[in-house]
């Protein structure tokens, strides 16, 4: 049986590739892909041999699969041939999964919505390192998918007043209709006067980067508080230039590098789950309800415009956020 999957040739070169689909060894799942989201930030970087990712080639892109169990190896339990899982496996028509990689779907959730699971795992990482209270004000810089996650899993906490930082409008409206309290675009207004405006003139107690912009980071400990907490989640692609005796001795501040692989293993902790702990909650969390994506969804394309979905993404074309490859 040939499948067919997403490949990155070279430097901004996208393409298709056939492949036959091995059968699952023991401990193994075969997975028919039904659809697979983008991780915007993380694979047009990677893409682009941005700085700080392996600029290696060719790669085979993805994380975030969705779709039907085919076939179970020896030694998995727990699992039904026909079962709707996610696994944190590439852009591919059929995929092999560890057995302990692969969550079953909640029951009346969506494939689409179920295709955000670890984006959404990833940004619930950060938002727990922020050790967030209620009441606690939480800034998030970036409305991109990780960050409109983060911003959502952040009021959740008991984040209060939240607010949603970015230079596109377009995104800030999303924020706004998805809880966001207020929403500054910095290209309109000192976003750092206009926090300190909304938090009693003290600043955040929690900042979250979630661009990966390295130049926004000054930013961010700016807009924090005295003795505040600010998250580094986006990945920075670069180097910061930051004045560390004004923006961060004098005030006291906590910085906390928040990559998805700095997690607990084995057993979760207070502040520290572990990844499949996260992933298990954000698939009920949207099953309930509580955590909404679908108006995250601004593309759906056959695999064969996976090229097309990058250009998308690259070029920050109007009104798109997720894009959702199908099979």
């Amino acid at each position: 049986m040939r499948g067919r999957r997403v490949v990155f040739r070279d430097k901004g070169t996208v393409d298709i590739e056939e492949f036959e689909v091995p059968k699952p060894r023991s401990g193994q799942i075969l997975i028919k892909t039904i659809c697979s989201l983008i991780s915007p930030g993380t694979e047009t970087a990677f893409l682009m041999a941005l700085p700080n990712t392996p600029q290696k080639f060719p790669q085979y892109p993805g994380y975030s699969n969705v779709g039907v169990i085919e076939e179970i190896g020896e030694d998995v339990e727990g699992f039904r041939r026909g079962d709707l899982v996610v696994s944190p496996t590439p852009h591919s028509s059929h995929v092999l999964a560890r057995g302990n990689q692969v969550i079953r779907v909640p029951k009346g959730l969506s494939a689409e919505e179920a295709a955000f699971f670890n984006l959404a795992s990833i940004s619930l990482q950060g938002v727990r390192k922020g050790f967030i209270e209620l009441g606690s004000s939480v800034v998030v810089i970036g409305q991109g998918l990780i960050g409109q996650l983060a911003l959502q899993l952040a009021r959740l906490s008991g984040g209060f007043p939240v607010i949603a930082v970015d230079l596109i409008d377009w995104r800030l409206k999303v924020s706004v209709k998805h809880g966001a309290d207020y929403a500054i675009n910095p290209s309109k207004v000192n976003a750092v006067e206009e926090i300190r405006r909304l938090t009693n003139g003290r600043g955040a107690d929690v900042v979250i980067e979630a661009t990966g912009n390295p130049n926004a980071i000054p930013m961010a400990l700016e807009m924090a508080r005295s003795l505040g907490r600010v998250v580094i989640l986006g990945s920075p692609r670069g180097v910061s230039t930051v004045n560390f005796y004004t923006l961060v001795h004098r005030k006291g501040l906590i910085i906390i590098g928040a990559h998805t692989i700095v997690r607990p293993k084995c057993e979760s902790l207070p502040h520290y789950w572990t990844e499949k702990d996260d992933m298990k909650l954000v698939l009920k969390l949207m099953a309930k309800g509580r955590l909404r994506v679908k108006d995250y969804i601004s593309l759906r394309l056959p695999i064969e415009k996976a090229s097309d979905a990058y250009k998308s993404l690259i070029t920050r074309k109007e009104g798109v956020l997720g894009i959702l490859l199908y099979y």
